[in-house]
């Protein structure tokens, strides 16, 4: 066999992975679909009728649930996370990619080995902190959106720092002297020239902080009890001690992945833009 049928073959071998590696990958978002739009006796039977989809499920769904109520607490919460992970991020990871102090790449190190711990290791503590400050002090953060944001701040902050560190390592140091020169302070310098440059690399670290609590499930159900569940809690109560809503919970699952396909490919450009850049140091 020749080097070009080999290279033609070898192709045609990864076209063939690749393409059914995406088939396994869509066919979940297919069967969600498809169960969507049947009806809960079709489902308990096993009877699907493609021919005849009915939409009843996504208008029953608000009935049987407040799913209002979830969907507005996980935008309220996902987004309030997302811009404190992100901007807490901006800060130390362009001190950690900037300046040298005593113990940086230590605290670089810690930043980012807190990722290898368990988070059901911290439910506990966390639950029992939320419980003492609520019986001590007029702190209330059990079931509250501020408790909730504190929490996923937390828990995606380490993350997003490694994430900047890295974005604005690629950006060029000269942008910034330059600024300098003509008389802005090194803050100045920070918040006209280098945050603009970077704008790829926080919108890519905002979309992946959303995404994480928008999907998060344990801490939601263990600290929140009413006022600040989420869309996860919402979905996972259409599924009851006597009976079960499945067609009701597919709908939902449909619903709630709308608001995180809009997020994604509305800033598709610029999150493979802040992925890519902060790849490669300058």
């Amino acid at each position: 066999m020749s080097a070009a049928a080999r290279r033609r073959l070898t192709g045609w071998a990864l076209n063939a992975l690749t393409y059914a590696v995406l088939l396994a990958m869509l066919a979940p978002v297919f069967w969600l679909l498809v169960s969507a739009t049947q009806t809960q006796g079709r489902l308990a039977n096993g009877t699907l009728d493609l021919l005849s989809p009915t939409f009843d499920a996504f208008s029953q769904m608000w009935q049987t649930i407040d799913f209002e109520r979830y969907l507005a607490n996980s935008i309220i919460i996902c987004t309030g996370a997302a811009a404190f992970a992100t901007a807490f991020a901006s800060s130390a990871g362009y001190a950690l990619a900037r300046y040298r102090f005593r113990g940086s790449r230590a605290y670089g190190l810690t930043v980012i080995g807190t990722q290898l711990i368990p988070g059901s290791l911290f439910l506990l503590p966390v639950f029992l902190g939320f419980v003492w400050l609520g019986q001590n002090t007029p702190i209330r953060l059990l079931d509250t959106h501020v408790g909730m944001i504190l929490v996923y701040t937390a828990f995606f902050t380490p993350l997003a720092i490694y994430f900047m560190r890295a974005f604005f390592q690629a950006i060029p140091r000269e942008l910034e002297e330059a600024a300098m020169v003509d008389g802005s302070t090194r803050f100045g310098a920070f918040l006209r020239v280098v945050l603009p440059n970077a704008v790829p690399g926080l919108l890519a670290t905002f979309v992946y902080a959303f995404l994480f609590a928008w999907d998060e499930l344990m801490f939601a159900t263990a600290l929140t009890e009413q006022d600040a569940e989420t869309i996860p809690i919402g979905i996972r109560n259409f599924i009851g001690n006597y009976n079960e809503e499945t067609d009701q919970l597919m709908a939902a699952g449909v619903v709630s992945t709308i608001p995180v396909l809009i997020a994604f490919f509305a800033t598709q450009r610029w999150l493979v833009r802040g992925i890519t850049g902060g790849a490669v140091k300058g």
